[in-house]
Order: structure tokens, then C-alpha cells, then sequence
């Protein structure tokens, strides 16, 4: 899993730092396991554009994800490792022993013909899901549930780990990504491992058709609109904008904009890294 330099044949090649997609071991999907995936083109269902800058894009079919890992007990073998469209991570085909296939978030170092389990009795082995409370303290986790039951929602994307560093009572103190510390309940199911595909933030799109690609339409400066559009519009020439902020007037830098009376605080610890 490395970055790919291209030779510099045409002018949108110069920079460009494209996925070297070595760790693909199959190019077409399990078609059991995909849906289309409508786009809204920033529209809501009245037509009005409601998000600026989406549109276009090439055609996606979303593949199921089990955040879940809900099958407990039963080996399941990796198939194949393959590309998610909708996604930074690479995915895992994996096949039960009942012969139910799933894709899961593919972990770093995952290899096909693994075997992977899931529950309390599954070893806590990379592509292994348990409980927090049978982790060993330490441990490099993703795919980290908050709600028992509910599936994976800290930790999914490429390269990203957390680590469990206490457990006390129901609940368990996990370091997250963000640098933020926060309490889990030791109920809740976590994946041994490294989020695959580390090196994605180190690609370079090169230009700016890849982007429209992805269905990301050219961005407006703010300080190139008119006041009446943007607070940083308007003044003579190329005028500052004066401080940074949002198009409805929220600063950019510095400003706190989580709710105080947030139900999730005080579950927090230690607020992430400023």
C-alpha cells in the first residue's frame, strides 16, 4: 500500500500521487452485497440546490458494509481485498462458514485466506471484533461502536486506529484519533488493528479533473464574491476579506462550535488537540 509517482508526460502528471493499488486483489464486486446509490447534485427534493459545490462525478454502486460484526462463534475466510468508491479504506470480501459473504473495513496487514471471528471467544487478532471489555489494554482498535448493537462509528477511515488505554466500572477510555480521550462502554464491539490504506493522505489529485471526478464542483473563494454574498465580499481590488469565516458568519479559527449542553460530554475526558 504506497503512493504511485507518475512520469510528468502531460501537465496534470507533474504532481500527481495516485494509490500504487497493489494491495487489490479483485476488480469486480460481489454483486449480492451492491445497491445504487442515487446523487443528489446538492439538491433537495423540491430541486433547490441546498449544498453548494456538489454535481457530476462518475457513477458509484454502494457495497454493504458489516459495521455490525454481529456474527459471533462462526470463522469467516478473506476472499478478496478490493476498491471502495465510497470510502478512503480499502474493503474485505469475507465468506462464513455457513457461506454467507460479507465485506468488512479491510485492517492493515489483512491477508486473503485469513481466517477472521468475531465474539467473545474470537482471539484478539488484526480483523478480530470482541467486546472492550476482552481487549488486552493497549490495543490498536477501529471500527468502534457507541451505541451496543448499533455498529461501527469511530475509527473507519484509512489509516486510522484508537487505543484502549483504561477500563473502570461499565466503562472503558479509549484515545481517539483526534487526540481526544472518551469513555465507552466496555459493551461495545472494536476491530484489532490499522485502518488499511495509511499512505491515502499523501495523494496529490495533480488537477483538477479528478476532483470533478469525485463530484466536487470548483470552490468560490469567499473574498472574490460581493457583500451581499460573504462576509469577506466586497472592498477595492483585491481587498483581505478581513477575518476569516463562514458564508452565515461563523469564524474559521478558534471558534468553539460545540454545544455546551451536549448529552456526549461528559463522557469526554480530554478534549481533542487544539
Amino acid at each position: 500500500m504506497a503512493v504511485r509517482k507518475l512520469k510528468p508526460v502531460t501537465p496534470g502528471q507533474r504532481h500527481m500521487l495516485i494509490s500504487a493499488f497493489d494491495d487489490i486483489t479483485c476488480t469486480v464486486p460481489e454483486k449480492s452485497l451492491l445497491v445504487p446509490l442515487k446523487k443528489s447534485g446538492g439538491r433537495n427534493a423540491d430541486g433547490k440546490m441546498t449544498m453548494r459545490y456538489i454535481g457530476g462525478g462518475h457513477k458509484k454502486m454502494y457495497r454493504i458494509i458489516d459495521f455490525q460484526r454481529d456474527k459471533d462463534g462462526i470463522p469467516a475466510t478473506v476472499k478478496t481485498i478490493e476498491y471502495d468508491p465510497n470510502r478512503s479504506a480499502r474493503i474485505a470480501l469475507v465468506c462464513y462458514a455457513d457461506g454467507e459473504k460479507r465485506y468488512i473495513v479491510a485492517p492493515q496487514g489483512i491477508k486473503v485466506g485469513q481466517q477472521i471471528m468475531s465474539g467473545k471467544n474470537a482471539p484478539p487478532e488484526i480483523g478480530n471484533t470482541l467486546f472492550l471489555s476482552d481487549l488486552p489494554m493497549g490495543a490498536m482498535i477501529h471500527n468502534i461502536e457507541l451505541k451496543p448493537g448499533k455498529g461501527a462509528a469511530l475509527a473507519r477511515s484509512a489509516g486510522a486506529y484508537a487505543q484502549l488505554i483504561a477500563r473502570e466500572g461499565k466503562y472503558a477510555t479509549i484515545k481517539l484519533p483526534s487526540g481526544e480521550t472518551r469513555l465507552v462502554l466496555n459493551t461495545c464491539r472494536a476491530t484489532v488493528g490499522i485502518v488499511s490504506n495509511a499512505d491515502h493522505n499523501l495523494e496529490k489529485s495533480g488537477k483538477a479533473g479528478r476532483s470533478r471526478w469525485l463530484g466536487r464542483r470548483p470552490r468560490t473563494r469567499g473574498v472574490a464574491m460581493n457583500p451581499i454574498d460573504h462576509p469577506m465580499g466586497g472592498g477595492e481590488g483585491k481587498a483581505s476579506g478581513g477575518h476569516p469565516r463562514s458564508r452565515k458568519g461563523i469564524p474559521a479559527k478558534g471558534y468553539k462550535t460545540r454545544d455546551k449542553k451536549k448529552y456526549s460530554t461528559k463522557y469526554i475526558v480530554e478534549r481533542r488537540k487544539k
